[in-house]
């Protein structure tokens, strides 16, 4: 079975035996009284990979955006929403919105709408909300620019970095990803203290955690008013490990892992070219395809699963709109690349005889 449905982008899977032992998986206590041994140490490399002056573990990036947009909305702020952002963080922000915080949406990674959005609103410092990059879209949001708007009316911009930590990085000639895989501030070349980032490292690093990184006083706000560092368990000493030996891998081969990961896309993406099917401008690892409209997708994807390729299927809203995506990481060979292509041109050429003899018998 080739399985293009994970998003282990660098192909970190931490089993056990990489792991260093730890006397208790955790304390029992909360992260409140007591953080859990190392954390300390893995935030620390987490700020410097990330380029900013502080950083927090939490659990997940639900327990982290849950907690910020409650933080924030006691602000007296208004929020703007990026239109494709992640489900997560548009539920911390439907959270905030309950507590009677003006919310609104703008077009995806659009300044322009964003900028004619403030203007209709009073003036609140505002929060600006978006993901670092779009997978559907297949942008990176235009950072620089948010942050402008947001600096120049005392607002902060927070951005879901979970798909871009670990992939891009310092940009720099030769490579497509860019170095170093400290996300979307290493990509835009940003340091700013009106700069929020909360990410999952369950993608790239393969650790099912959340970072929350910024200023020193952005991030020790999050720690000392935090309801879910109260009530909820913090990582756990696997966690903690797994983190370091993530960053770990980072440090000495994650340049080289990312090269490999972007052959793998380049490949699969000139072969999706041939065919007609690409779908976003990105080289990113997640690719999803453009299927002609006589194609039904629903069984393109069953096909693939019956000949032994297990791809992605977005059923869309109400069953309408699916689409396919194929998740590319480094562990992937050429050969699996190539097969899973020769695959999609053999069941795109049956799919269209079989159009054509329904048309011919109408």
């Amino acid at each position: 079975m080739l399985d293009f449905t994970s998003a282990l982008y660098l192909g970190l899977e931490h089993a056990s035996r990489e792991l260093p032992a730890w006397d208790r998986l955790t304390l029992g206590k909360p992260a409140a009284l007591e953080p859990q041994p190392g954390a300390g140490r893995v935030e620390r490399r987490l700020a410097a990979l990330i380029g900013c002056e502080r950083t927090l573990l939490v659990t997940s990036s639900l327990h982290l955006f849950w907690d910020l947009f409650t933080l924030l909305a006691q602000d007296n702020v208004n929020i703007f929403l990026d239109a494709d952002s992640y489900p997560i963080i548009q539920w911390g922000v439907e959270r905030a919105a309950c507590s009677g915080t003006l919310t609104k949406r703008f077009k995806p990674h659009d300044h322009e709408a964003l900028k004619r959005v403030l203007a209709s609103t009073d003036g609140r410092p505002p929060v600006i909300v978006t993901d670092g990059y779009c997978p559907r879209c297949g942008r990176l949001a235009p950072i620089r620019e948010y942050l402008a708007l947001a600096e120049a009316r005392r607002g902060f911009v927070v951005v879901d970095d979970s798909q871009a930590l670990g992939i891009f990085g310092k940009p720099s000639l030769g490579t497509i990803y860019g170095t170093g895989g400290g996300g979307s501030m290493q990509r835009a070349g940003i340091i700013s203290d009106r700069l929020i980032i909360g990410s999952s490292l369950a993608k790239a690093f393969g650790v099912p955690v959340a970072v929350l990184a910024g200023s020193a006083e952005v991030v020790g706000d999050f720690e000392s008013r935090s309801a879910t560092r109260v009530h909820c368990s913090p990582p756990s000493a696997a966690d903690i490990a797994a983190t370091h030996r993530a960053l770990n891998i980072n440090e000495s081969y994650g340049d080289s892992l990312r090269a490999v990961l972007a052959q793998h896309v380049s490949r699969f993406r000139k072969g999706l070219r041939k065919l007609g099917l690409i779908a976003i401008p990105s080289p990113f690892p997640l690719q999803p395809i453009h299927l002609p409209e006589d194609i039904e997708v629903q069984r393109v994807h069953e096909q693939l699963s019956a000949r032994g390729v297990e791809a992605v299927l977005h059923r869309g809203d109400r069953s309408k709109n699916a689409r396919i995506s194929f998740v590319i990481t480094a562990r992937h060979s050429r050969s699996d690349i190539d097969q899973t292509l020769s695959l999609m041109t053999c069941i795109l050429a049956n799919q269209k005889r079989s159009a054509t003899r329904r048309e011919l018998t109408r």
